[in-house]
């Protein structure tokens, strides 16, 4: 087969299907955001030591934590190709497969959190903040194989289509974090007074909590059909190995992204505290706006992975291009915003005026870039309804660590130029590097969802 089969829908009806499978997912990932949010308010209240504590925790939990469960992010596009073509009773001997190597990941992400002690120790940390944010990840890694386990069984409900009973699992436990915050980092009802190192205990048992909930998810018919729980199956390495190829890139192009801001942070921080307060600022404004096209690429996956399992290819490539016209408008719409609403936006965060005139100047350098950041989040997504995950790692590694780091260092310190650009630079940086990504990455999906011979042999993967 040489030409591309299946129908051609209009944008409406290939945006539509995106958008129902979407809503759910963009509020699950502001759920929690919000969860950290209340973690970082109420440790920062109770102290600036115990702030800088979990902060520093955040930088060796979450990286690699979503470089572990990004492999079973796998399960998602394998989910959705056999539901579309009409393979749902496969679904299950791939989550089993799936949970195998959860138990392998949790076990690797436990090991890392017990030890993270011995990486303070090589870098020169405060002793209290280092001790705060190694107590800190103890607490967690008790809630690490459940959590690890959940974020398998919710991939394979999303690409089972069904993305609501993750959202409401989301947004129940986030009022229950914030009670148990108060409980276990201020010592009320009888708990025992924490600091920050509560808020480690609280996520711990909030990771249980969304695990026990996602057992009754898996109860409901649309989970019952795949007979993931039907059966026992020992480890299958052939199945194993297909999720691997597909999800290890998948970890590892996360990964870098956050590694590559991790870095720069430390970098502004270095600065002083004026280019840092700019810096978080501007970054999580940036972070509130991305939660959409970041979503609904996801969304945009699943139904992707749909559509090349029902064969309609055609479909397929007239989804993704409309998925991406719907980012390059958001993007637009909201890049205007942040320009014109910048010293407001900013004003909400801080009261200092050399905080906001820096923090609103580098708002215009997020409004620009927003269309990269918007466009390739839902390209990549697209692409990973095609299982092609390799080529968009290696994209993130060039794009993030080759160019990204490198320019914004050099344009920040000026050391070819002789123009010290500070946090700007940086963000400069980024901005270029990210943009290189996304003309990589548009070219990949423009050929690949063109081309049915590869699509059909990637899409044996994981059947």
């Amino acid at each position: 087969m040489t030409t591309l089969t299946g129908t051609r829908p209009t944008f409406r009806e290939a945006i539509k299907p995106v958008l129902i499978l979407g809503w759910p997912m963009i509020l699950t990932q502001l759920f929690i955001m919000g969860t950290g949010f209340v973690d970082t308010v109420m440790a920062g209240r109770y102290s600036a030591t115990d702030l800088a504590g979990v902060s520093l925790a955040g930088n060796v939990l979450w990286p690699c934590f979503m470089l572990l469960t990004g492999v079973t992010m796998a399960l998602s596009p394998i989910t959705s190709q056999l539901r579309g073509s009409g393979r749902v009773a496969d679904v299950g001997r791939q989550v089993r497969q799936g949970l195998w190597l959860c138990l392998g990941s949790s076990t690797v992400l436990v090991s890392i959190l017990l030890n993270a002690d011995f990486l303070f120790r090589l870098v020169d940390i405060d002793a209290e903040v280092a001790t705060i944010a190694s107590a800190y990840l103890v607490a967690v890694s008790w809630g690490i194989p459940p959590i690890i386990l959940y974020v398998a069984l919710r991939h394979t409900s999303e690409g089972l289509g069904v993305t609501r009973p993750p959202m409401l699992i989301a947004g129940s436990v986030l009022p229950l974090n914030a009670l148990l915050n108060y409980a276990f980092v201020y010592g009320n009802w009888g708990a025992p007074e924490l600091g920050g190192v509560g808020c480690g205990w609280a996520t711990a048992i909030v990771f249980w909590v969304e695990f026990l909930l996602m057992m009754f998810v898996v109860r409901m018919r649309h989970f019952r059909l795949t007979n993931t729980f039907g059966t026992f199956a020992r480890p299958d390495l052939a199945i194993m190995r297909d999720i691997l190829k597909l999800g290890v890139p998948i970890g590892i192009a996360i990964f870098l992204e956050m590694a590559m801001f991790a870095v720069v942070s430390f970098l502004i921080a270095a600065l002083g505290v004026i280019p840092m307060a700019a810096h978080s600022i501007a970054g999580n404004l940036n972070w509130l706006t991305y939660v959409i096209p970041m979503g609904m690429g996801s969304a945009a996956g699943i139904r992707v992975g749909f559509l090349v399992g029902s064969n309609d290819l055609l479909a397929a490539r007239v989804t993704a291009g409309a998925v991406l016209k719907f980012a390059v408008g958001y993007a637009l719409v909201v890049s205007v915003l942040l320009v014109v609403l910048r010293f407001s936006l900013v004003q909400i965060y801080t009261t200092d005026i050399d905080v906001i005139e820096m923090a609103a100047t580098l708002l215009i350098l997020i409004a620009v870039y927003q269309l990269v950041d918007d466009t390739q989040a839902v390209m990549i997504g697209s692409l990973r309804g095609y299982k092609d995950t390799t080529m968009p790692m290696v994209f993130s590694l060039v794009g993030y660590w080759v160019l990204a780091l490198p320019l914004g260092y050099v344009l920040a310190t000026g050391l070819l130029t002789g123009d010290t650009l500070g946090v700007y630079g940086y963000w400069l940086g980024i901005t270029a590097g990210l943009a290189v990504v996304a003309i990589m990455v548009a070219t990949r999906l423009w050929r690949m969802s063109a081309d049915p011979v590869k699509i059909l042999r990637l899409a044996q993967r994981g059947q």
